[in-house]
Protein backbone atom coordinates (compact mmCIF):
# COMPACT_ATOMS: atom_id res chain seq x y z
CA UNK A 1 0.00 0.00 0.00
CA UNK A 2 1.22 3.52 -0.75
CA UNK A 3 0.02 7.00 0.15
CA UNK A 4 -1.36 8.42 3.38
CA UNK A 5 -4.03 6.69 5.44
CA UNK A 6 -6.09 9.00 7.64
CA UNK A 7 -7.73 7.71 10.83
CA UNK A 8 -8.39 11.07 12.51
CA UNK A 9 -9.18 14.40 10.77
CA UNK A 10 -6.45 16.10 12.80
CA UNK A 11 -3.92 14.51 10.45
CA UNK A 12 -5.00 16.92 7.70
CA UNK A 13 -3.32 19.72 9.69
CA UNK A 14 0.16 18.41 8.85
CA UNK A 15 -0.47 17.64 5.18
CA UNK A 16 0.36 19.88 2.24
CA UNK A 17 -0.89 19.51 -1.34
CA UNK A 18 2.60 18.23 -2.14
CA UNK A 19 2.86 15.81 0.79
CA UNK A 20 3.92 12.82 -1.30
CA UNK A 21 6.53 10.26 -0.32
CA UNK A 22 9.72 10.43 -2.41
CA UNK A 23 12.57 7.93 -2.63
CA UNK A 24 15.84 9.86 -2.47
CA UNK A 25 18.34 7.02 -2.88
CA UNK A 26 19.34 3.53 -1.87
CA UNK A 27 22.24 1.12 -1.64
CA UNK A 28 22.09 0.27 2.06
CA UNK A 29 21.68 -3.17 3.59
CA UNK A 30 19.96 -1.83 6.72
CA UNK A 31 19.80 1.94 7.04
CA UNK A 32 19.35 3.51 10.48
CA UNK A 33 19.88 6.62 12.59
CA UNK A 34 19.17 9.52 10.17
CA UNK A 35 20.31 12.96 11.33
CA UNK A 36 20.06 16.33 9.60
CA UNK A 37 23.22 18.45 9.44
CA UNK A 38 22.07 22.10 9.12
CA UNK A 39 25.56 23.44 8.42
CA UNK A 40 25.84 21.20 5.36
CA UNK A 41 22.15 21.05 4.47
CA UNK A 42 22.65 17.31 4.21
CA UNK A 43 21.26 14.13 5.74
CA UNK A 44 23.56 11.49 7.21
CA UNK A 45 22.50 7.99 8.22
CA UNK A 46 24.05 4.65 9.18
CA UNK A 47 24.26 1.53 7.00
CA UNK A 48 25.03 -0.81 9.86
CA UNK A 49 25.95 -4.15 8.20
CA UNK A 50 28.17 -2.33 5.67
CA UNK A 51 29.98 -0.62 8.58
CA UNK A 52 29.58 2.83 7.03
CA UNK A 53 27.60 6.05 7.13
CA UNK A 54 25.94 7.53 4.07
CA UNK A 55 25.23 11.14 3.13
CA UNK A 56 22.46 12.63 1.00
CA UNK A 57 22.50 16.16 -0.37
CA UNK A 58 19.96 17.75 -2.74
CA UNK A 59 21.41 17.73 -6.23
CA UNK A 60 24.32 15.50 -5.25
CA UNK A 61 22.51 12.33 -4.29
CA UNK A 62 23.95 9.64 -2.02
CA UNK A 63 27.65 9.29 -1.18
CA UNK A 64 29.72 7.61 1.53
CA UNK A 65 30.14 9.87 4.55
CA UNK A 66 32.36 7.62 6.66
CA UNK A 67 33.74 4.09 6.31
CA UNK A 68 34.44 2.28 8.53
CA UNK A 69 32.05 3.72 11.07
CA UNK A 70 32.53 1.27 13.97
CA UNK A 71 29.12 -0.13 12.98
CA UNK A 72 27.35 3.09 13.90
CA UNK A 73 23.61 3.02 14.53
CA UNK A 74 21.69 5.98 15.98
CA UNK A 75 22.95 9.53 15.44
CA UNK A 76 22.11 12.99 16.74
CA UNK A 77 23.66 16.44 17.19
CA UNK A 78 24.81 17.84 20.51
CA UNK A 79 24.11 21.40 21.63
CA UNK A 80 27.19 22.63 19.74
CA UNK A 81 26.09 20.97 16.51
CA UNK A 82 28.60 18.11 16.71
CA UNK A 83 27.64 14.66 15.50
CA UNK A 84 27.17 12.12 18.30
CA UNK A 85 26.76 8.46 17.37
CA UNK A 86 25.94 5.09 18.88
CA UNK A 87 28.62 2.57 17.90
CA UNK A 88 28.09 -1.17 18.02
CA UNK A 89 31.73 -1.85 17.17
CA UNK A 90 33.28 0.04 20.07
CA UNK A 91 30.16 -0.51 22.20
CA UNK A 92 29.91 3.15 23.14
CA UNK A 93 28.96 6.71 22.23
CA UNK A 94 31.27 8.80 20.05
CA UNK A 95 31.43 12.48 19.13
CA UNK A 96 32.86 13.90 15.91
CA UNK A 97 35.01 16.88 16.87
CA UNK A 98 35.42 20.03 14.78
CA UNK A 99 38.77 18.75 13.49
CA UNK A 100 37.18 15.50 12.30
CA UNK A 101 38.41 13.29 15.15
CA UNK A 102 35.83 10.66 16.12
CA UNK A 103 36.26 10.58 19.88
CA UNK A 104 34.83 7.82 22.04
CA UNK A 105 33.02 9.47 24.95
CA UNK A 106 31.76 6.54 27.00
CA UNK A 107 31.76 2.75 26.64
CA UNK A 108 31.52 1.37 30.18
CA UNK A 109 29.11 1.39 33.08
CA UNK A 110 30.57 0.65 36.51
CA UNK A 111 33.71 -0.72 34.86
CA UNK A 112 31.93 -3.16 32.53
CA UNK A 113 31.48 -2.71 28.80
CA UNK A 114 28.12 -1.61 27.51
CA UNK A 115 26.20 -3.94 25.19
CA UNK A 116 25.80 -2.00 21.94
CA UNK A 117 24.29 1.49 22.22
CA UNK A 118 21.45 1.74 19.73
CA UNK A 119 19.80 5.16 19.65
CA UNK A 120 20.24 8.44 21.48
CA UNK A 121 18.71 11.83 22.07
CA UNK A 122 20.31 15.04 23.36
CA UNK A 123 18.56 17.03 26.08
CA UNK A 124 18.76 20.83 26.32
CA UNK A 125 21.19 20.57 29.26
CA UNK A 126 23.66 18.77 26.96
CA UNK A 127 23.15 15.31 28.46
CA UNK A 128 22.99 12.30 26.14
CA UNK A 129 20.24 9.73 26.77
CA UNK A 130 20.64 6.39 25.02
CA UNK A 131 19.35 2.83 24.82
CA UNK A 132 21.66 -0.18 25.15
CA UNK A 133 20.13 -3.40 23.82
CA UNK A 134 22.34 -6.32 22.78
CA UNK A 135 21.65 -6.33 19.04
CA UNK A 136 25.21 -5.40 18.11
CA UNK A 137 26.82 -8.26 20.06
CA UNK A 138 24.35 -11.02 19.15
CA UNK A 139 26.23 -11.75 15.89
CA UNK A 140 28.95 -10.40 13.64
CA UNK A 141 26.44 -8.83 11.24
CA UNK A 142 25.99 -5.47 12.99
CA UNK A 143 29.05 -5.48 15.22
CA UNK A 144 31.20 -8.13 16.91
CA UNK A 145 29.64 -11.13 18.58
CA UNK A 146 30.38 -11.12 22.30
CA UNK A 147 28.93 -11.92 25.70
CA UNK A 148 27.14 -9.18 27.54
CA UNK A 149 28.96 -7.71 30.53
CA UNK A 150 25.81 -5.99 31.85
CA UNK A 151 22.94 -7.57 33.77
CA UNK A 152 20.44 -6.69 31.05
CA UNK A 153 19.51 -4.11 28.43
CA UNK A 154 18.97 -0.67 29.92
CA UNK A 155 18.63 3.06 29.27
CA UNK A 156 21.32 5.54 30.33
CA UNK A 157 22.00 9.24 30.79
CA UNK A 158 25.50 10.52 30.12
CA UNK A 159 26.73 13.94 31.20
CA UNK A 160 29.72 14.73 28.93
CA UNK A 161 30.83 17.70 31.03
CA UNK A 162 30.98 15.79 34.29
CA UNK A 163 31.87 12.53 32.50
CA UNK A 164 29.21 10.72 34.51
CA UNK A 165 27.10 7.82 33.25
CA UNK A 166 23.98 6.81 35.16
CA UNK A 167 21.30 4.22 34.51
CA UNK A 168 17.83 5.75 34.26
CA UNK A 169 15.66 2.72 33.33
CA UNK A 170 16.26 -0.95 34.04
CA UNK A 171 12.91 -2.60 33.28
CA UNK A 172 13.19 -3.01 29.49
CA UNK A 173 13.82 -6.15 27.49
CA UNK A 174 15.21 -4.47 24.36
CA UNK A 175 15.09 -0.66 24.67
CA UNK A 176 15.44 1.01 21.29
CA UNK A 177 14.27 4.41 19.99
CA UNK A 178 13.76 7.36 22.29
CA UNK A 179 12.64 10.99 22.08
CA UNK A 180 11.68 13.82 24.42
CA UNK A 181 8.44 15.76 24.26
CA UNK A 182 8.93 19.41 23.18
CA UNK A 183 9.10 20.67 26.78
CA UNK A 184 11.24 17.68 27.86
CA UNK A 185 8.76 16.76 30.59
CA UNK A 186 8.24 13.36 28.96
CA UNK A 187 10.60 10.77 27.50
CA UNK A 188 9.25 8.16 25.08
CA UNK A 189 11.19 4.89 24.74
CA UNK A 190 10.38 1.88 22.56
CA UNK A 191 10.86 -1.76 23.49
CA UNK A 192 11.41 -4.05 20.50
CA UNK A 193 12.08 -7.41 22.13
CA UNK A 194 9.56 -9.00 19.74
CA UNK A 195 12.37 -8.85 17.18
CA UNK A 196 13.72 -12.12 18.62
CA UNK A 197 10.82 -13.32 20.78
CA UNK A 198 7.31 -13.78 19.34
CA UNK A 199 5.93 -13.06 22.79
CA UNK A 200 8.13 -9.99 23.23
CA UNK A 201 7.33 -6.29 23.28
CA UNK A 202 6.52 -4.04 20.34
CA UNK A 203 5.38 -0.93 22.12
CA UNK A 204 6.38 2.62 23.07
CA UNK A 205 6.41 3.58 26.73
CA UNK A 206 6.35 7.10 28.14
CA UNK A 207 7.93 8.36 31.36
CA UNK A 208 7.69 11.57 33.33
CA UNK A 209 11.07 13.30 33.61
CA UNK A 210 11.59 14.31 37.22
CA UNK A 211 14.13 17.01 38.17
CA UNK A 212 15.43 16.88 34.61
CA UNK A 213 17.28 13.60 35.07
CA UNK A 214 15.09 10.86 36.57
CA UNK A 215 12.39 8.78 34.91
CA UNK A 216 9.23 7.99 36.86
CA UNK A 217 5.69 6.73 36.23
CA UNK A 218 6.49 4.58 33.19
CA UNK A 219 3.45 3.40 31.24
CA UNK A 220 2.65 2.03 27.78
CA UNK A 221 1.88 4.83 25.33
CA UNK A 222 1.14 2.79 22.19
CA UNK A 223 1.40 -0.78 20.94
CA UNK A 224 2.74 -0.72 17.38
CA UNK A 225 1.79 -3.22 14.72
CA UNK A 226 2.56 -4.53 12.23
CA UNK A 227 6.27 -4.70 12.96
CA UNK A 228 8.25 -2.84 15.60
CA UNK A 229 8.52 0.77 16.82
CA UNK A 230 12.25 0.86 16.07
CA UNK A 231 12.95 4.61 15.97
CA UNK A 232 10.78 7.72 16.07
CA UNK A 233 10.75 11.51 16.33
CA UNK A 234 8.50 14.19 17.84
CA UNK A 235 7.39 17.40 16.13
CA UNK A 236 7.00 20.85 17.71
CA UNK A 237 3.39 20.18 18.75
CA UNK A 238 4.25 16.89 20.45
CA UNK A 239 3.05 14.47 17.77
CA UNK A 240 5.05 11.26 17.42
CA UNK A 241 6.19 9.80 14.09
CA UNK A 242 6.84 6.13 14.83
CA UNK A 243 8.41 3.52 12.56
CA UNK A 244 6.69 0.21 11.84
CA UNK A 245 6.75 -2.54 9.25
CA UNK A 246 4.59 -0.73 6.69
CA UNK A 247 4.47 2.94 7.61
CA UNK A 248 5.32 5.88 9.79
CA UNK A 249 2.47 5.86 12.29
CA UNK A 250 1.50 9.34 13.50
CA UNK A 251 0.31 9.66 17.10
CA UNK A 252 -1.10 12.59 19.04
CA UNK A 253 0.13 13.08 22.64
CA UNK A 254 -3.21 11.72 23.86
CA UNK A 255 -2.30 8.31 22.39
CA UNK A 256 -4.58 8.49 19.34
CA UNK A 257 -3.17 7.06 16.13
CA UNK A 258 -4.01 9.79 13.61
CA UNK A 259 -2.91 7.93 10.50
CA UNK A 260 -0.13 6.29 8.54
CA UNK A 261 2.42 7.48 6.00
CA UNK A 262 2.93 4.29 4.03
CA UNK A 263 6.46 3.33 2.93
CA UNK A 264 7.24 0.41 0.58
CA UNK A 265 10.06 -0.96 2.78
CA UNK A 266 10.43 -1.92 6.43
CA UNK A 267 11.19 1.25 8.39
CA UNK A 268 13.94 1.72 10.93
CA UNK A 269 13.85 5.39 11.89
CA UNK A 270 13.12 8.97 10.84
CA UNK A 271 14.13 12.57 11.49
CA UNK A 272 13.07 16.08 10.58
CA UNK A 273 15.29 18.30 8.44
CA UNK A 274 15.43 20.65 5.49
CA UNK A 275 15.66 24.43 5.48
CA UNK A 276 12.71 24.90 7.85
CA UNK A 277 12.62 21.50 9.49
CA UNK A 278 9.42 20.56 7.65
CA UNK A 279 10.78 17.56 5.78
CA UNK A 280 10.50 14.12 7.36
CA UNK A 281 13.38 11.88 6.27
CA UNK A 282 12.78 8.13 6.65
CA UNK A 283 15.39 5.37 6.68
CA UNK A 284 13.74 2.17 5.50
CA UNK A 285 15.76 -1.00 4.90
CA UNK A 286 17.80 -0.27 1.75
CA UNK A 287 16.55 3.24 0.97
CA UNK A 288 16.13 6.81 2.14
CA UNK A 289 12.72 8.45 1.71
CA UNK A 290 11.31 11.90 2.47
CA UNK A 291 7.97 13.68 2.66
CA UNK A 292 7.28 17.41 3.06
CA UNK A 293 4.84 18.18 5.87
CA UNK A 294 3.12 21.18 7.40
CA UNK A 295 4.92 20.80 10.72
CA UNK A 296 8.43 21.01 12.13
CA UNK A 297 10.62 18.83 14.27
CA UNK A 298 11.10 19.79 17.93
CA UNK A 299 14.52 21.29 17.27
CA UNK A 300 13.09 23.59 14.60
CA UNK A 301 10.24 24.97 16.70
CA UNK A 302 11.70 28.47 16.83
CA UNK A 303 12.92 28.49 13.21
Amino acid sequence: MTGIEIFDPRLHNILKPGSVLQRLGGGAIWGEGPVWLPAEQALVWSDIPNNRMLRWHEGQGVSVFRQPSHFSNGNSLDREGRLVSCEHGRRGISRTESDGEVRLLVDRYQGRRLNSPNDLVVKSDGSLWFSDPAYGIMSDVEGYKADSEQDGCHVYRFDPLANVLERVADDFQKPNGLAFSPDESLLYISDTSASHDPAGCHHVRVFDVEAGRRLVNGRVFAVIEPGLPDGFRVDHQGWLYISSLDSIQVYAPDGTCLGKIHVPEKISNCTFGGLRGERLFISASTSLYAIDLNTRGCQFAAA
